[in-house]
């Protein structure tokens, strides 16, 4: 078969397959397009559970006689224009697939009129078809987008559909969602002529109490605790149960990126994080959060309904997510919201886009420049080091020039460790065992002691400290008086390690630790460090070294095996003396000679 473009209507119909999925998807992107014209009072009705009619009515910037049949055009938009646009997306829509995708499968009319428009005109398509007719109509400013029929030329899509009232209920959500995210927009909904919610604008915050009760209930608001937690041009809002009412399950989760409904399982994952210690598998948090991000630094073109984005810098975002859901749970700054003393006020999600239909993109500016962290790149001169490169300079060639014909190579005494070997890597067992060969024969190497070895090596001080490495959030625990004191005995020690931490009332904040623990659990190994502290008489960094190694190095921990070949040269660089006198638990020698004799006298 040739390759050929498919037909306009086709395609519009692929596409709908992806935007349109049921009543309820309909019902989103005509919303979310009124919160783009920036409507302050949204009208949602709906028959027979979205299947037979759907009319979105709102008091919006409305659209004009000439550019109504372009608006039902496959990629025709108001939103953005070029590409610096695209990477900086505020408003909730910006592909211009929605009403050409929806008027492909049912019959649609669009009625509009601007402010600066005397009087209304209405749009008409139909079908495969889609050829858009206007005419005159009577409308106040804004505009209605009434869909009746939905797949009515797509039967094997409408064949999918569920019942009346699971439709609706879908629909619900999606108010209910958008509701949350948008105290400044009034929302009516009605099913078959009866009205079913109405969510008046909520001006102060007994209002906004009032919404968030009707749509979370009256339980989650009194079991909540607020967060506000702000970092560097990020900023979470909102609320997450307490850790004393989550739920086995619970359908209460709700989540905005720059106002935008997400399902994103990055932001997921840190929530879960953040309760582990509070929880167990078969509980879910309940939570309604906002989290704010300069648009520079997301992508919400990955997905065609746009359920999920992707973040630059995923790993920043993570933790500060998870850092922030932390502090709101511990309970010094637990502040739970009730009828006698109201939440903390909720700050509004960013409300801004990117075409003068729906205002300015407060973030299409230039980023402003955030303050430069602290300088901990200036590495000390470090005296181990230096000797090392003095005996490797001392171990290049001296050229003899006395030498008549040709120059004779006298080498100095090569470094310790250069001529002698644990052995070579054959294969690893189980991931965690490497088989050696070496002059006395075979013998299994343990890894993971090998690996705790090289960490120690590398976390003892010599003559200088350590070499810090900042946090991207900086990680704040709660100590008691008898951990504080602590803090304070083994502070000399913990800076010669790298750590660098400051004490804040209750708290103890940790800004940097030495390079080679920054890719681990902070939030768990911390506290448990200022434990062992506490209960050990050993103040030597040697001990504190071997500590950490231990603490660091999960017995789950696997290698393959080029990475256990390296795994064992860092050994025998850092620790050669290992080589000659290992430690218990590192290497076990396998003798062969029973087996070889076992065969020969076969």
């Amino acid at each position: 078969m040739s390759i050929q473009i498919l037909p306009p209507q086709l395609a519009n119909q692929i596409a709908a397959g992806e935007v349109v999925e049921r009543p309820a998807s309909v019902v989103k992107e005509l919303v979310e397009n009124s919160l783009d014209a920036g409507a302050t009072r949204i009208q949602i009705d709906i028959d027979k559970g979205g299947a037979k009619r759907i009319s979105i009515r709102d008091n919006g910037c409305g659209i004009a006689k000439e550019q109504l049949a372009l608006a039902l055009a496959r990629h025709a938009t108001s939103k953005i224009a070029s590409l610096d646009d695209l990477e900086a997306i505020m408003s909730l829509g910006f592909r211009g697939e929605a009403l050409a995708s929806i008027s492909s499968v049912s019959r649609l009319t669009l009625t509009s009129r601007p402010e600066a428009q005397h009087e209304a005109w209405q749009a008409y398509a139909e079908g495969r078809e889609m050829e858009v007719s206007l005419k005159p109509a009577a409308h106040p400013c804004g505009s209605t987008l009434e869909v009746l029929d939905l797949f009515y030329n797509t039967p094997a899509r409408r064949k999918f559909l569920r019942t009346e009232k699971t439709e609706f209920t879908h629909i619900d959500e999606i108010i209910r969602r958008i509701a949350l995210a948008r105290f400044d927009v009034e929302f009516i909904l009605t099913h078959n002529g009866k009205q079913v919610r109405h969510y008046r604008v909520a001006n102060n915050e007994k209002q906004k109490q009032q919404r968030l009760s009707a749509i979370c209930g009256a339980g989650f608001v009194s079991q909540a605790v607020y967060i506000d937690w702000q970092h560097d041009g990020l900023g979470i809002t909102g609320w997450v149960v307490s850790p004393d009412h989550v739920q086995s399950s619970t359908e209460l989760q709700y989540c905005y990126v720059n106002g935008r409904m997400m399902r994103d399982k990055l932001i997921n994952h840190a929530i879960r994080q953040a309760y582990q210690h509070y929880i167990d598998s078969q509980q879910t948090p309940a939570y309604v959060l906002f989290l704010t991000v300069d648009p520079h630094q997301v992508d919400v073109n990955v997905h065609p309904a746009k359920h999920e984005v992707r973040f630059h810098q995923s790993r920043l975002v993570h933790d500060f997510i998870y850092q922030g859901v932390v502090s709101a749970l511990t309970p010094a700054d637990a502040q739970r919201p009730t009828e006698e003393s109201p939440a903390v006020p909720l700050s509004q999600p960013i409300i801004a886009e990117n075409r003068t239909a729906a205002g300015k993109n407060s973030f299409a500016q230039p980023s402003r420049p955030t303050a430069p962290l602290r300088d901990y790149s200036s590495e000390p001169y470090r005296q181990k080091e230096a000797e090392v490169y003095q005996r490797l300079v001392a171990s290049t060639p001296k050229i003899d020039k006395a030498s008549d014909d040709s120059a004779v190579s006298d080498y100095a005494e090569p470094l310790v460790g250069h001529c002698q070997g644990f052995g070579r890597v054959l294969t690893v067992c189980q991931q965690r065992f490497a088989l050696l060969e070496g002059e006395s024969g075979l013998a299994l190497f343990s890894l993971v002691k090998a690996a705790t070895l090289v960490l120690a090596e590398q976390l003892t001080p010599q003559m200088q400290p350590l070499v810090s490495q900042p946090l991207l959030i900086p990680l704040r625990v709660k100590c008691s008086a008898t951990e504080k004191h602590t803090l304070n005995d083994y502070s000399e020690l913990l800076q010669r390690f790298g750590f660098d931490l400051h004490g804040d009332g209750q708290y103890s904040t940790l800004r940097a630790v030495p390079i080679p623990l920054r890719a681990q659990n902070l939030q768990r190994l911390l506290p448990e460090m200022i434990e062992w502290l506490a209960s050990t008489n050993e103040g030597e960094p040697l001990a504190l070294a071997t500590w950490l190694a231990k603490k660091s190095v999960g017995t789950e921990q696997t290698w393959s095996h080029s990475q256990a070949i390296t795994l064992l040269a860092d050994l025998e660089r850092l620790a050669p003396r290992l080589v000659a006198s290992p430690p218990k638990g590192l290497i076990q020698p396998l003798p062969l000679d029973p087996f070889f004799e076992a065969l020969l006298n076969e």
